[in-house]
């Protein structure tokens, strides 16, 4: 949590009953190093007061556009702090903060503010579910917005579902997170550029069995595929993930089925692909499998045993080969030398409309860093260099450009 150290906080508190778990936040931004102030709306003070949060972080919080007397306070507080972050966030917010609307002190500031924003959700599951806070979420998604949760759990009135704010810890996490990432460019992007679109994604490693505790894999977290996926479904496509046994979950919106071997991920991905407008395959599929895997499991005073490899299905390149007109096939290559010669060869070979070309095998890059040295090759035009990105950066240029050969691919209506 070093990343907090020393950063100035803005804390959102909106009206709903996981409001008193703010306090807890407030605590533990500044255990992490923050200097926390609060702002709450006046349906907030009906679970939490200002002097709560002004006592336990030992400066003024505030409810009103007029607590500030002789001073634009909004823009006093948008312009004095490094990260923001509301919890909880209800629909309300939610909705204000997509559209742009500043009717009290908390949307006001927000609107004015242009840093780092998290957000953690808290309401009733049919709430969090309903199309309009979906399409919302997108939108804010697609801005750079952070979203945390929310969680299934308990929620009000005895109920059990998805709504429940994410706990403190784990708030704290994605602030940190958002502080120390820079900050992503999303004035390229056209909001709902994938609307209608159908978009498969796969990510994540596969795990091919030695034996039933033991498996032959690689260091994917499946990052990356979760990025594309989050991309997409921010630009409004319907987005199912094929993924593997990684670290990353996908945001809530993404149809994920999961998968742990390459033949699990070839039937999925066989299954979804007909009717997929965008096939998108992140994932990082072992190139070799134990012949026979043992029932039981191999033990050590038995002696070293015998592993006969043999190759995995080639997904990629049976996509390619059936890959119907229309469709967009990209896929990724993870190179520890010549990336872009070795990404062209690929591109052509395995039948792609684009190609991420990823240098992997040092710190830094690629399996599970927050950065990638990648250049993104595209068949018959213009593609990006190698140079550093962050994987929303990446995701982001990816569907740029994938965007734009849907467009130059749609039919000419003729009069």
């Amino acid at each position: 949590m070093d990343d907090l150290r020393g950063r100035r906080v803005l804390l959102g508190v909106t009206g709903g009953i996981a409001a008193y778990k703010a306090a807890f936040l407030a605590r533990e931004l500044q255990r992490a190093g923050a200097e926390v102030t609060a702002v709450l709306t006046e349906s907030a003070t009906r679970f939490i007061g200002t002097e709560t949060f002004a006592g336990l972080t030992g400066r003024p919080a505030y409810a009103s556009l007029w607590d500030g007397p002789g001073e634009v306070l909004h823009v006093r507080l948008a312009h004095g702090h490094d990260v923001a972050v509301v919890a909880p966030a209800t629909a309300n917010l939610i909705a204000k903060l997509a559209h742009g609307l500043a009717d009290d002190l908390l949307s006001a500031t927000l609107l004015e503010y242009d840093g780092p924003l998290v957000v953690a959700p808290a309401m009733h599951a049919g709430m969090w579910a309903a199309p309009a806070t979906q399409h919302n979420v997108r939108r804010l998604t697609a801005r750079g917005v952070r979203f945390v949760g929310p969680v299934e759990g308990a929620l009000a009135h005895g109920d059990e579902g998805v709504g429940r704010m994410s706990e403190p810890e784990q708030i704290v996490e994605g602030v940190a997170t958002a502080a120390a990432a820079p900050q992503v460019q999303t004035t390229t992007r056209v909001w709902d550029s994938l609307a209608g679109r159908r978009v498969l994604v796969t990510a994540g490693p596969t795990r091919e069995p030695i034996d039933p505790v033991r498996y032959v894999g690689n260091r994917s977290s499946g990052r990356m595929g979760v990025a594309v996926a989050a991309e997409a479904l921010a630009r409004g496509a319907h987005v199912t993930i094929v993924l593997g046994p990684g670290s990353m979950r996908p945001p809530v919106g993404v149809e994920v089925l999961d998968v742990e071997t390459a033949e699990e991920m070839r039937a999925a991905v066989a299954a979804q692909a007909p009717a997929a407008d965008v096939i998108v395959m992140a994932a990082a599929v072992a190139d070799f499998r134990p012949k026979v895997a043992a029932d039981r499991k191999l033990k050590k005073d038995q002696g070293v045993p015998e592993l006969v490899l043999e190759p995995t299905p080639d997904i990629l390149a049976e996509i390619g080969a059936r890959k119907r007109p229309g469709q967009i096939l990209v896929g990724f290559a993870a190179e520890t030398h010549d990336v872009e010669s070795a990404g062209r060869d690929k591109l052509v070979r395995k039948n792609l409309d684009l190609l991420v070309a990823n240098e992997v095998g040092r710190d830094g890059t690629g399996f599970g860093a927050e950065t990638n040295d990648a250049a993104i090759l595209v068949a018959g035009g213009d593609g990006v260099a190698l140079r550093t990105w962050t994987k929303a950066e990446l995701a982001a240029a990816l569907w740029d450009r994938i965007a734009d050969r849907l467009v130059s691919d749609a039919p000419t209506s003729h009069s």
